[in-house]
């Protein structure tokens, strides 16, 4: 199957990385989202980003955003992914949004299209229950900031085929990147352990235990990890954490999967991470 039209459906921070990465790849790519101003600030995003990518990147050459921007077509017209091959859904994690989305691109795009979902926690095989295609529903949960990981967890559903998954591999092969794929489950390997360990670390906080940048510290200076577990929090968002705790402690009914209260406390407030300017620690906006 070639594949030469991506719709990528929502424009917040995964999403922009995804069109990012894609058009940088020489797709084609539909970027969806629901209003112009979201969109325009999409935009202005991938800008951004690629001035950044391109302090990385000096002894490759030199991408301009306007080689970019050219391959990505911003609109709120769900139509336009009637042309799509492939289509990558990032949409907010809570089911019944997803639901929506899915119901509705279903009718929408070819019976060939291969919908991959760029779900924290929601299981796939739910995903795929409300398509007419769930044996070309998978997973692909890519890592922040998309351009630059080299690997995302490829998630196989219970119908996922097997032609599907062998799409996907070459597809992600093509955005420059490997894989590892696991079979479905809430939170699949990557989230099921990452938000575990990120809500501890806000009970912490919440508890007085250690300041959010010694919590930090320790995981950086004796583990030699590249960030922090609250940097991680506020680099994926604390609202998505906080609605992938929830898939999970639903999924499992465990109450090691229960959010912790500070940690509901500033969603409530607004205080997001890096997308909002404010999250364990401050960002310029």
């Amino acid at each position: 199957m070639e594949i030469k039209v991506v719709g990528v459906i929502g424009a917040g921070v995964m999403g922009v990385g995804v069109a990012h990465n894609l058009a940088q790849s020489g797709f084609k790519t539909i970027l969806v989202d629901v209003s112009v101003a979201i969109l325009d600030r999409a935009r202005q995003e991938i800008i951004n980003n690629v001035r950044f990518q391109g302090f990385f990147n000096k002894d490759q050459e030199a991408v301009v955003p306007e080689q970019i921007l050219e391959k990505i077509i911003f609109t709120t017209d769900y139509q336009l992914l009637g042309e799509a091959d492939y289509l990558i859904e990032n949409v907010v994690e809570k089911w019944h949004v997803k639901q929506e989305v899915y119901t509705r691109i279903d009718s929408i795009c070819p019976p060939s299209c291969i919908f991959a979902s760029d779900t924290s926690a929601i299981p796939i095989t739910r995903i795929g229950s409300a398509t007419q295609r769930p044996d070309r529903v998978i997973g692909i949960h890519f890592m922040n900031p998309v351009p630059m990981k080299p690997m995302a967890e490829v998630i196989r559903g219970f119908h996922t085929s097997e032609e599907t998954i062998k799409t996907s591999k070459d597809f992600l092969k093509k955005m420059g990147k490997g894989c590892v794929v696991v079979n479905d489950s809430p939170g699949f390997v990557s989230n099921r352990v990452l938000m575990l360990t990120v809500n501890e670390a806000i009970f912490l906080v919440h508890e007085q235990v250690a300041k959010p940048q010694d919590v930090d510290r320790i995981f950086k200076s004796c583990f030699g990890h590249k960030m922090g577990p609250l940097e991680t929090a506020d680099l994926i968002g604390l609202d998505t954490i906080l609605y992938s705790l929830d898939v999970l402690y639903e999924s499992f009914n465990d109450s090691k999967f229960r959010p912790c209260p500070l940690l509901k406390k500033m969603v409530d407030a607004g205080l997001h991470g890096r997308k909002s300017g404010r999250g364990f620690f401050d960002y310029p906006i």
